[in-house]
């Protein structure tokens, strides 16, 4: 895939993520949503840092076995039960991102939701990549 990421100065800088990504391939993954599930399907971490890392993962780990890396991610959406924690643990988030998935962002989205799936879950990352 190529992607490229498009920030154009009429908009405020992106930190985090891109405003948008004009992806070039010729197979598309959609992701499902992954939270901080182990391979027991329990919930792990207590913190949304230490949650965050996993449902990460998860994610990469799915794109992975499709065939594909970090890079071909074009977007994500991060489904919050508490923006307001996420937003003051950004930088702390963006290091986890950056560690497992580099420093190149798909265009993103934060999204506070009641509650997820599970009770215990925090957060939940969703998206989908394009592929060469």
């Amino acid at each position: 895939m190529t992607a490229e990421r498009v920030n154009p100065p009429d908009l405020s800088p992106p930190t985090g993520f891109s405003h948008a990504v004009v992806a070039t391939g010729s197979r598309v993954v959609f992701l499902a949503g992954q939270t901080a599930l182990d391979t027991d399907g329990k919930v792990t971490g207590e913190t949304l840092p230490e949650q965050f890392e996993r449902a990460l993962g998860n994610l990469l780990t799915a794109l992975a076995a499709a065939g594909g890396t970090p890079d071909d991610l074009a977007r994500v959406t991060v489904y919050a039960t508490d923006v307001a924690d996420y937003r003051d643990r950004a930088s702390e988030l963006g290091r986890v991102w950056r560690r497992l998935a580099g420093r190149d962002y798909p265009a993103m989205a934060v999204v506070e939701v009641v509650r997820l799936w599970d009770e215990r879950a925090l957060v939940e990352l969703d998206g989908f990549a394009v592929l060469p």
